[in-house]
């Protein structure tokens, strides 16, 4: 090989680059078809309090990056959906500030990391996932596996606290199914009051963290002041778990 063709091959060698890994979740469609409010029927269905102002927010973040249409709307596509999932999973299940979770889909992205693959998800023929049925006292005690005598004395001691209509919070769920677990134990929904009680005052320093924030009328506000209160929240409830199990840890012989 003459030395200008080795010059050149060299030059085509260093400027040659491998190809980035394409960003995380891998094998869903791209296609950005999606306005936010197909994307808030996607995820209402497991996480109910989510709204635009949180997915607005996320996108500040740079947890997630829907396209722009040139009148400015924004178009999600089925793997913004999954990434939006993984990160409220993430804050929900595991506890974990934002910033550990950028981390983490960055390593994602990166190929660094693994993650189970994601699974189709039940949804109409238009492709958006159906409302959640309202969780009246009947339908808690249906899907629990208890009666609704033992939700309507929850409600009578002030544990549960249904919204209007008689509509209970997704989180009315646990509440019963531990509940009917502790009543096994002959622990009454009366002795529960202490928990409700506990939880109050806990929402109460929660509050004091997220004032500051939730007075402000900017939406990239709000959605902060709703994230705060989902992490701090659920750093108080593992305070909570950690001192009962403190508590109870030397009992047993």
């Amino acid at each position: 090989m003459s030395p200008p063709e080795r010059a050149v091959t060299g030059a085509v060698e260093q400027t040659a680059e491998p190809l980035a890994p394409e960003p995380w979740p891998r094998g869903i469609s791209r296609r950005a078809s999606m306005r936010i409010s197909d994307v808030l029927a996607a995820l209402r269905l497991e996480f109910p309090a989510v709204t635009t102002s949180k997915l607005r927010f996320l996108e500040e973040q740079g947890l997630v990056a829907p396209v722009r249409t040139p009148a400015g709307y924004r178009q999600y596509s089925p793997a913004d959906v999954e990434r939006l999932r993984f990160v409220l999973r993430q804050q929900r299940d595991k506890y974990m500030p934002l910033k550990v979770i950028g981390e983490r889909l960055a390593a994602l992205d990166a190929g660094e990391d693994e993650q189970t693959p994601v699974r189709a998800r039940l949804a109409t023929s238009n492709g958006v996932t159906p409302a959640p049925d309202r969780l009246t006292a009947e339908r808690l005690a249906q899907e629990v596996g208890t009666t609704v005598e033992l939700v309507a004395e929850l409600v009578a001691q002030g544990v549960l606290r249904p919204g209007p209509r008689g509509v209970f919070d997704p989180w009315a769920r646990e509440v019963v199914a531990v509940a009917a677990s502790l009543a096994d134990h002959g622990i009454d929904p009366r002795h529960l009051r202490t928990f409700r009680a506990a939880a109050d005052r806990q929402a109460d320093l929660v509050d004091q963290v997220v004032a500051p924030w939730r007075g402000q009328r900017s939406v990239s506000a709000r959605a902060r002041a709703g994230t705060l209160a989902a992490e701090v929240g659920e750093l108080c409830a593992r305070m909570h778990t950690a001192l009962v199990r403190s508590a109870v840890h030397d009992l047993a012989p």
